[in-house]
């Protein structure tokens, strides 16, 4: 029956996303992360201490992530099965950015088409780097990148978890995903004390990374994109980022879109070189933004109907 709950539940994200009234357990974790961070950084003064504490955050931080989940679906079963139920399908639904994901890149797209400063501006939200000198193309990539990559961290990975372990693993997942995009870095602040976070991280999306690149090549198929092209540039520059996994997803969506990503980016006031993902064949316009969306949504809905499909004859 768990099956039919995550299926519910990708349905509810695909229509309603996260609505800004509604309260947001991964919103919760960020306020517990930043608490934690500031109360571990008092005790710790050399870089070894850093290392030290960040491991505790990381414990603490998956515990309280997996807590917020398995004590609320522990009291509603008290009240009945379809208490549990309702519980069960709202913590799936949380953890799911499909709608999100798809809606923010359209604010960008809107924002662009106003003006390159509103295009910036928006697209700000969304990435880490400095969007304050991107050019018009720079700020699509931006987008783009973002979607492809977020494909995997805020779809495809949670529903390989909830299918592994149900929501309360998936949520530990999410815990340390968080961790990773708020401490994660490589800078002077977060170099020791995120350590553990980002290889978490880099270790947790090992093996969902690898299943997005290939089913959003295959689903390029369905979104009628190019399907060689996707899968030839996947295989030949899926390893050119330093994360070992964040180039997966993009270099399917360049081949698909045959487009070219990456190149050199601002983060914190430092230039970061990232080699060229895809061929240059053209240059990017607005309307790629949109084809993004459709080959993440197709890619989605692509892996739904795999790890049902799996899961039913596990």
């Amino acid at each position: 029956m768990e099956l039919y709950y995550i299926a519910i539940a990708f349905i509810i994200d695909l229509i309603i996303g996260d609505p800004y009234f509604l309260p947001h357990p991964i919103v919760l974790i960020g306020k517990f992360i930043s608490f934690m961070e500031k109360l571990l950084r008092k005790f710790s003064t050399n870089p070894k201490a850093l290392k030290g504490a960040g491991v505790v955050l990381l414990i603490t931080t998956v515990m309280f992530s997996a807590s917020i989940v398995l004590v609320p679906l522990f009291m509603l079963r008290q009240f009945g099965e379809p208490f549990y139920i309702v519980g069960y399908v709202y913590f799936s639904y949380a953890i799911l950015s499909t709608k999100c994901l798809k809606d923010e890149a359209v604010k960008v797209k809107k924002a662009l088409e106003k003006s390159l400063e509103d295009g910036r501006r928006q697209v700000g939200y969304i990435v880490g780097r400095d969007t304050t000198e991107l050019s018009k193309d720079e700020v699509i990539k931006a987008t783009i990148e973002t979607v492809a990559e977020n494909t995997t961290d805020g779809i495809i990975a949670p529903l390989f978890f909830l299918f592994i372990g149900g929501p309360a693993l998936a949520m530990a997942y999410k815990g340390v995903n968080t961790l990773d995009s708020m401490v994660g870095y490589k800078n002077e602040k977060y170099i020791n004390f995120g350590c553990a976070s980002a290889i978490t991280d880099d270790i947790l999306n090992f093996i969902p990374a690898r299943i997005s690149g290939f089913v959003m090549a295959g689903a390029s198929i369905i979104a009628q994109f190019d399907f060689k092209k996707s899968l030839q540039i996947l295989l030949r520059d899926h390893d050119k980022h330093n994360s070992p996994n964040s180039a997966w997803t993009e270099a399917a969506a360049a081949g698909a879109l045959n487009i070219q990503l990456g190149g050199t980016h601002t983060y914190f006031g430092k230039e970061i070189y990232k080699p060229t993902i895809g061929d240059y064949t053209k240059d990017v316009a607005v309307e790629d933004i949109d084809r993004m969306n459709k080959l993440m949504l197709v890619t989605c809905c692509l892996f739904m109907v795999l790890g049902l499909f799996i899961k039913s004859r596990w």
